[in-house]
This record gives structure tokens, sequence and C-alpha cells, in this order.
């Protein structure tokens, strides 16, 4: 199992990510633009948010691909399933604590329950398993983080 793998799948797989979400988006099945939600949180400029949400999106990318390693390397096992098992793990994750909770907590841009009424959100807060951003968000979001999975499983079990 080399780290190497890890690291081509975790970019070949933040791709295919990448362009799910956006392609769910294009399509009308999704409001969430993950880049720009995750831009937003340095910059209020609106076309510098989206350029450095798609930055910090492949560096998250890169970074759960190694995470992901660390647990096939600490269970010593890995296959493509493993990784979709994990990515299914890591939609469900994303989905409730992380943006849901967490991520309103400290957006400087977002709004929340306890916005005040004269505040001025960019963002609406994606809510519990992402229900504010659309009815088929959780399905779109679901499946572009299985096949992420999928693809970093497969280049980790590849690689060695």
């Amino acid at each position: 199992m080399s780290i190497w793998g890890a690291i081509a799948g975790g970019f070949v797989g933040t791709l295919a990510l990448t362009t799910i979400l956006r392609g769910g988006s294009e399509l009308g099945l999704t409001r969430m633009d993950l880049p720009f939600l995750l831009g937003t949180a340095f910059t209020p400029d609106r076309q510098r948010a989206k350029a450095v949400g798609y930055g910090l999106h492949f560096v998250a990318g890169q970074l759960f691909a190694l995470l992901y390693y660390a647990v096939f390397a600490a269970i010593d096992e890995r296959s493509w399933w493993l990784g979709a098992l994990f990515g299914l793990v890591h939609a469900l994750f994303a989905g409730t604590a992380l943006v849901s909770i967490l991520l309103p907590l400290v957006h400087p841009r977002m709004g929340s329950g306890q916005s005040a009424a004269d505040s001025n959100p960019m963002l609406e807060p994606p809510g519990f398993m992402l229900s504010n951003y659309g009815d088929s968000t959780l399905a779109v979001t679901v499946l572009a983080h299985v096949i992420y999975g999928a693809i970093v499983g497969g280049f980790t079990s590849l690689s060695g």
C-alpha cells in the first residue's frame, strides 16, 4: 500500500466529487455550491470566494485521502468498496455535524437561527442533512462522496 496511491486517488476522487456536485447544481438538483460555501468563510468577494473555495476543497480532498489511507493502514485492509463505505460515513458526517452544526458556528458570513434581525448573511445555513439547499442535495452529496471514497480506496489498493 503506497501513500502515492492515496494522493493520486485523492486528486482524482476530489475531481470526481467536485464535478458531481457542480453537475448537480447545474442540473437544478441542489442549490449547494461547496467551493463558494468554503471560500466565503475567508473573503466576502464572491469571485475570489469561488477560487479560494476550489483550492480549499482540493486541499481538503487530499487531507481526507490521507486520513482514509491512515485508516486503511491501521486496519490492514483496503479496497474500492471499503473506500466507498468510508465515503458514505464521510458524507453523513459532513451532512450532519460538519455543515449543519459546526460550520454555521464559525462561518462569518453564514446566517443561523440565532442571527440578529439586522445581520446581512451571504449564505443560508445548510440545515440538517443539507435540507435547506434542496430536496436532492443529500442524495447528490452522498453519491459524490461514495464515488470519492471508492476512487481513493481503489487507487490505494492498486498501489501495492
